[in-house]
């Protein structure tokens, strides 16, 4: 079968956060007004149901759902991928991915924990995937995202390339974090549709300068702004572009703190969206008044490299 050419913009695609209720239910109306002020951010796109989502604490249906409610926000105005493929075996993961197409999702994105357990081999992951693919709609658009949970496998240069001369691979989140190796990924994919979107801060501006579409990473749930700037301008304000990257990688540590509930609080304080500070993940009473005051810290600090490099 023959794949269209891979349409996918460069830039920031954050990788959504789910807003609850207090009661811990799917809170759609703080959902449609994330999705809002994503957009209006200027991200090129979203990445639903991912691990930023709670995706391992979410049902099927919850998992299709939120995909189904950020695509309907979305509009159209950008494209979204999701991912929601948890499950263990093969017709399972086959029942994730042919239902979370359904919902309208411009591709299914794959966890590359998945396709074999952290013992087996390589061999084992492209065998597996193949099977996997036979069960599915020839017509799915697919990615793949090193996730870290349960385990981290990351993508070697042979699985690479052999997903990448199938053209049915669109999107690669990558969170290998170091340079080098992005460069021999970015080769490796070299002609063919996948693009790679870096989640690593550290890496971000060096891989853009190296050949990477853009940028989908946590950082983009506090200050999606400084991102997409960087997106847009390390190659013609490449001296700018070197100071907002200091800043994004010093931010980036914010990330050790009570993820995702320091977003949340950072959306529902800072930024005003109507949503609460619940997780599945974290107990969002853990978050103590030092930790929002780096937060607070945090948003000072990007808010002014913004009007100093990126006006």
């Amino acid at each position: 079968m023959e794949y269209p050419k891979n349409n996918f913009p460069g830039g920031v695609w954050p990788v959504m956060l789910t807003p609850f209720t207090e009661d811990n239910q799917i809170d759609e109306k703080a959902l449609r007004a994330l999705v809002d002020w994503y957009i209006e951010s200027g991200v090129k796109g979203l990445f639903a149901a991912c691990q930023s989502s709670e995706i391992h604490e979410l049902s099927f249906e919850e998992r299709m759902r939120i995909a189904e409610i950020t695509v309907d926000a979305a509009a159209g105005r950008v494209p979204v991928v999701a991912s929601g493929h948890t499950s263990d075996s093969l017709e399972d993961q086959a029942k994730d991915i042919n239902t979370m197409w359904k919902t309208g999702v411009d591709a299914v994105i794959l966890l590359t924990n998945r396709l074999a357990k952290e013992d087996e081999s390589d061999e084992v992951w492209i065998e597996n995937y193949h099977k996997l693919e036979k069960m599915i709609d020839p017509e799915i658009k697919l990615g793949v995202y090193e996730c870290p949970r349960p385990y981290k496998r990351l993508l070697s240069i042979p699985v690479i390339t052999e997903i990448a001369k199938t053209n049915r691979f669109y999107f690669l989140k990558d969170t290998c974090c170091v340079a080098a190796d992005i460069r021999e990924k970015l080769k490796a994919i070299e002609g063919t549709n996948l693009k790679l979107y870096n989640a690593n801060a550290t890496t971000a501006l060096e891989s853009l300068r190296d050949g990477a579409a853009g940028y989908s990473g946590i950082m983009a749930n506090f200050h999606p702004e400084l991102w997409v700037w960087l997106c847009e301008h390390y190659n013609d304000k490449p001296e700018n572009a070197d100071r907002v990257q200091e800043v994004l990688m010093a931010a980036s540590l914010i990330e050790r703190q009570l993820y995702p509930v320091n977003a949340k609080w950072h959306l529902k304080e800072i930024e005003k969206l109507p949503m609460t500070t619940k997780c599945r993940v974290q107990d969002d009473s853990l978050l103590f008044e030092t930790w929002k005051e780096e937060v607070r810290m945090m948003d000072r600090l990007c808010n002014r490299t913004y009007e100093e490099y990126c006006k």
